[in-house]
């Protein structure tokens, strides 16, 4: 398993408590249009983002997030800098 793998298991496992709606989550899955996040989601699935990870997302990044994939290269990258 590489390291990118490991980052999108356990984002997925972040998603669960927030997936009320059972979609199924693939690198595709968009948060606001799939999962029907609103704001407030966002930012408290974000902190926990934050905290299994130990980054921090800044606000433009968690605007331009619109995919799981895409927040899983976005933490990967913050991990390495």
């Amino acid at each position: 398993m590489t390291d990118r793998d490991e980052t999108y298991s356990r984002i997925e496992a972040l998603i669960e408590p927030f997936n009320k709606k059972g979609v199924e989550i693939t690198e595709g899955t968009r948060f606001a249009v799939d999962l029907e996040w609103d704001s407030l989601t966002v930012m408290d699935f974000v902190a926990s983002v934050e905290d299994e990870f130990d980054v921090l997302i800044s606000m433009n990044r968690v605007a331009e997030i619109e995919t799981v994939g895409q927040l899983v290269d976005a933490v990967d990258q913050l991990q390495e800098d």
